[in-house]
């Protein structure tokens, strides 16, 4: 029995030692236990290794089955909560604010640059969410707060014990649920006044047009190159704003891509993706807990800034932020001349 749980030990801390998601972890630990049983039908009675790791066969089967069921009920529990997170109705709203919205926006509305007819542009908006971890977290957190009216968010992840320490809308009661339903409850729990649309699949080419064709304003936090041309690539053709941002260990950078007014795309400013070896994701490289948040709060303040009018986007610039040393620097950027996405299509109206 010792012999056996110090393997399993070593095996969980060499799976924390690499990162590994807790379904390898518990994967390892499930090979270990049937590697045992096997040992103990196949060796004779007495043998050593049999008497060293427990002796009898049934009482690991017993273990086995015990640890099944534990699995088999968090699955199930998991998938309720995924069914009941997945039934949100559409938000039957009135022709004006209601004197609770008026009151929960009242700090907005004051504003000169948001006011009455800002909070109902936000009300009106649809902005979709590609990527519910890191810096989707609290972009979906604020936009919901701030009182956008219809917010699609997709993702196609579980919630993981690792992501809690810096994607704070998933709580740890919903380890093993879709990250999208656990954000679209904890979104309608903070404000009922908003529609929360979760799509629990991957962003992919099959679906990415008719998807973004649903929305104003789109999101970008995703966390490979792949899926940020994509996005990109879609949002051009239909004319689509788009916020993207991306991070690793202790900076992070957000820009707002335009084409129709004037800025660069994606693709202008990042043309070709770089070597795997040199942008690590952060399982490999490691990421602070709070850059997410800062740079998640910062997409929907651009956000709110575009669909509200007020101020002055990032078009045209590409902002920095270098948390280890609190410094932040401003990038001009220009469309590209020989961009195949953006140039040629008559998109840019003053550059």
């Amino acid at each position: 029995m010792i012999m056996v749980g110090s393997m399993a030990a070593a095996l969980w801390g060499i799976g924390i030692a690499m990162n590994a998601p807790y379904a390898a972890r518990w994967t390892m630990i499930v090979i270990l236990l049937v590697a045992v049983v096997m040992l103990h039908l196949i060796l004779p009675a007495g043998h050593a290794l049999r008497m060293a790791t427990g002796g009898d066969a049934r009482l690991w089967g017993v273990i086995i089955s015990f640890g099944f069921m534990i699995w088999g009920y968090r699955r199930v529990l998991g998938g309720l909560r995924a069914r009941a997170a997945a039934e949100v109705k559409p938000v039957a709203r009135s022709a004006t604010f209601s004197e609770t919205e008026l009151d929960r926006y009242a700090r907005h509305i004051i504003l000169r640059e948001v006011g009455g007819p800002g909070q109902k542009a936000l009300r009106d908006a649809k902005v979709l969410v590609v990527g519910a971890g890191g810096l989707g977290a609290p972009a979906l957190q604020y936009l919901a707060a701030a009182g956008v009216g219809t917010i699609g968010v997709i993702d196609d992840d579980l919630v993981e014990n690792a992501n809690l320490q810096r994607q704070v809308i998933h709580r740890d009661a919903d380890i093993g649920m879709p990250k999208v339903h656990s954000a679209a409850a904890a979104m309608t729990a903070q404000n009922p006044f908003v529609e929360v649309r979760p799509y629990h699949r991957r962003f992919s080419e099959d679906i990415a047009t008719d998807l973004l064709a649903d929305y104003d304003l789109i999101l970008d936090g995703t966390d490979n190159f792949a899926t940020r041309y994509l996005v990109n690539r879609v949002a051009v053709a239909q004319g689509k704003p788009l916020v993207a941002a991306a991070l690793t260990q202790w900076e992070g950078q957000i820009s707002l891509y335009d084409p129709t007014q004037g800025t660069p795309c994606y693709e202008c400013i990042f043309p070709d993706a770089p070597d795997p070896a040199l942008v690590p994701s952060c399982a490999e490289a490691g990421v602070i807990g709070p850059l997410p948040g800062v740079i998640g709060a910062m997409m929907a303040v651009e956000a709110v800034k575009k669909i509200t009018g007020a101020g002055m986007g990032l078009g045209r610039r590409l902002l920095i932020y270098d948390a280890l040393y609190a410094e932040t620097r401003t990038i001009k950027i220009a469309p590209r001349a020989d961009c195949a996405i953006c140039q040629g299509k008559g998109l840019h109206t003053d550059g």
